[in-house]
Order: C-alpha cells, then structure tokens, then sequence
C-alpha cells in the first residue's frame, strides 16, 4: 500500500500479473514439464513411454499435480480452484499453454497436436479423479493402486487406440 503518497517497493502484482497467477503459482512451476519431458528423454525412449513413466513417478511420490495427494492444504488448494470459475480458466489455460508445448517439441504438425491434445486430456482426467476418489473420504494410499492401473490403462489407450479399447470392452 502507497505510505504518505509514495510508493514501498514492487507491488505483489509486478511478480503475479493477475490474482489467478498468485494463487495458481504453484501450478506455473508445472509449465512446460510434458515438453521437458519428452525433450529430456532418452533417444531409445519414445515420447509416450517417457510421459506415461513421468506421470506414475508423479503418482509414486504423491505429487499434487497427480491429484493424488491428500495433506489437507493440497486438498484445500485444489477445492478452491475446482469451485472458483476464475480460476478454473486459468488452469484450463495453463493445460492449452502445455499442449502446445508438447506440440511442439513432438513436431508440431496436425498429428503432434492431436496427440497432445489427448496426453493433456488423459493426465486432467486421471489427476481429477484421482482427486475425487480424495474428496470421497478415500486416502492416497487406498487410491494409489487404482491410480496406478487408470494410469496404464490411459497410456495403454494412447499407446493402442481407441479401436483395441472398444474391441476390449465389447
């Protein structure tokens, strides 16, 4: 706040554009990661099976992104974004922002950009129910196999096409 007329040093707003990006900061230090992911990786290594491995490391270590991590802040954190539209948005922005990312690192023609488009979908899917499982009274380590298997079975949908998955559930 202005003292006597005069500015104190940076406002909070010079570092965090909007109110979403200061609450969302947390989020922002995931920017970028399926790209860095796949750029990272090792040659012999394709795209998908470094980000199906990042994803279930993420599950290991119960990383928030993972929806599955349940210490009270991270699950007052992610109730807060879930319900507050504003920042819903935001977060739908982020997850835009990383597809075009991996897009791009993946070649960034029309087929990068659908498979893109679906390996950001099948991570929102599978951390968001990961966190409802959560919000159900379950504990992280009673979801954490469950997890797991969602997790193998998205990535092995990725990995096969919707066609074997259809064939498999008929």
């Amino acid at each position: 706040m202005p003292v006597n007329g005069s500015r104190q040093g940076a406002t909070l707003f010079r570092y965090f554009p909007t109110k979403e990006d200061l609450i969302l900061h947390r989020i922002a230090d995931h920017q970028g990661e399926a790209a860095r992911v796949v750029r990272d990786r090792q040659p012999e290594i394709s795209p998908l099976t470094a980000l199906h491995r990042h994803f279930r490391s993420g599950l290991d270590s119960r990383d928030p992104v993972t929806g599955l991590n349940d210490h009270p802040v991270v699950m007052a954190f992610h109730r807060l974004v879930f319900t507050t539209p504003s920042l819903a948005a935001r977060v739908t922005q982020y997850m835009l922002d990383n597809e075009e990312s991996l897009a791009e690192v993946l070649r960034g023609d029309i087929t990068a950009r659908l498979q893109a488009a679906q390996v950001i979908a099948v991570q929102r899917v599978l951390a968001r129910t990961n966190w409802q499982r959560l919000v159900a009274g379950q504990t992280a380590d009673e979801v954490y196999p469950e997890a797991v298997a969602d997790a193998d079975r998205a990535f092995a949908l990725l990995q096969t096409g919707f066609r074997d998955a259809t064939d498999a559930d008929s």
